[in-house]
């Protein structure tokens, strides 16, 4: 049996790593295979290799025009696909046309494994922005001919309906949250703080660079973090989910702070494993990225979310934790704002403790389903 994998992966992006290393052991649980039945395609073929232990193949082919890029990747990659007994589109946020490639890109599979007859699976992916028509044609095109659909949120699957799917969408949270850990020991008097931050219109890493708003978020972060500091003796620790790029930001921030010396950086690529340890030392994460918020949550952490994109805000609002998610709008107007939320944390520490306890089990729980749907898609085990 052998089982493909497509997504955003091999982007150094230890998020999107993480839901990779979801599936691929969700596969394993599933199906009769080794790490050796398992294809993933993938922006960097030997990094993905030498870290998973699967086969994989190069995402896309790229070439001088776009078109020409998606008509060799699907000449290229097809013959591959054929050979699948299942095609696992996602999971993350695949499904939108912000970049003008994703939905052409993951179309281009759907119909790799439609026109070889192989079943494939729209998986714990987020939805949006879907803003042009050829974009929106082709996920519809793409949710119709899967064998199931699932998203990571109520908004996703909203929106797809929006645009004219009917096949029905399960809501099964993100891939990742299957990744849970059991936490049994509490901080009596919470101290360690982890900070994931995110290069908000850097024009080396957003698609168009702002100057002004990248030096209102940078100088935002670092005023608030000294209001945090200077009203709790806590120990900040910034860590990075995609690297390098995260790591440059939080070194942006530390320049603009007043007390610098009282936080410390990790500098590393921190792959999923070890990402899941560094949450998991901490006593509360205060995440910009999205991936730090959930595999904190899975390792049974509180969270205070800084929503720089709309699926921040989806995540928490699915979790039930809208009042501890602040927006971009909201540490720029407001210098002491998180030293206040994090008060507000520190004051009702033990309830929050079975709070975040209650809504790790429940999204692990949701996550969960996604394996029988993996079932579903296969005739034939």
């Amino acid at each position: 049996m052998r089982i493909g994998i497509v997504g955003n992966y091999g982007n150094d992006n230890n998020g999107d790593e993480s839901i990779l290393y979801s599936i691929i052991q969700q596969v394993k649980e599933v199906f009769p295979v080794n790490n050796e039945d398992i294809t993933v395609f993938s922006n960097n073929t030997q990094q993905t290799s030498e870290r998973y232990g699967v086969q994989s193949y190069p995402l896309y082919y790229r070439k001088n025009k776009l078109y020409k890029t998606f008509i060799h990747t699907y000449k290229n990659n097809k013959r591959y696909v054929s050979q699948f007994d299942l095609l696992i589109i996602g999971g993350g946020g695949i499904l939108m046309d912000f970049y003008r490639r994703e939905a052409h890109l993951y179309g281009a599979y759907a119909m790799m494994a439609k026109n070889s007859n192989v079943p494939y699976i729209v998986y714990g992916c987020g939805a949006g922005p879907l803003d042009t028509f050829i974009g929106r044609t082709i996920i519809k095109v793409m949710c119709r001919y899967a064998a199931n659909i699932s998203v990571r949120d109520p908004e996703s699957k909203e929106l797809l309906q929006k645009i004219g799917v009917k096949k029905d969408v399960e809501v099964i949270g993100d891939p990742a949250f299957t990744l849970k850990q059991e936490r049994e020991n509490y901080a009596k008097v919470p101290r360690k703080i982890g900070i994931s931050a995110v290069p908000y219109y850097n024009a080396n890493y957003w698609p168009e660079g702002n100057i002004e708003k990248y030096d209102v978020y940078t100088t935002s972060m670092a005023k608030n973090i000294d209001a945090l500091l200077e009203v709790h003796d806590v120990d900040i620790t910034f860590f990075a989910t995609k690297y390098p790029q995260d790591v440059t930001v939080t070194k942006d921030i530390q320049k603009k702070m007043r007390y610098k010396e009282r936080v410390s950086i990790l500098d590393e690529n921190l792959y999923p494993e070890r990402l899941l340890e560094v949450v998991g030392e901490q006593d509360v994460v205060i995440g910009t990225r999205l991936h730090s918020l959930i595999l904190a949550t899975d390792t049974e952490t509180p969270v205070l979310a800084i929503s720089y994109h709309v699926k921040v805000r989806d995540f928490m609002s699915l979790v039930n934790a809208s009042h501890r998610c602040l927006s971009m709008e909201d540490i720029a107007r407001d210098d002491g704002i998180v030293a206040r939320r994090i008060g507000e944390m520190f004051a009702n520490w033990d309830e929050l403790i079975v709070e975040t306890k209650q809504i790790a089990n429940h999204i692990h729980s949701e996550a969960m389903k996604g394996k029988q749907l993996m079932k579903e898609a296969v005739k034939e085990l």
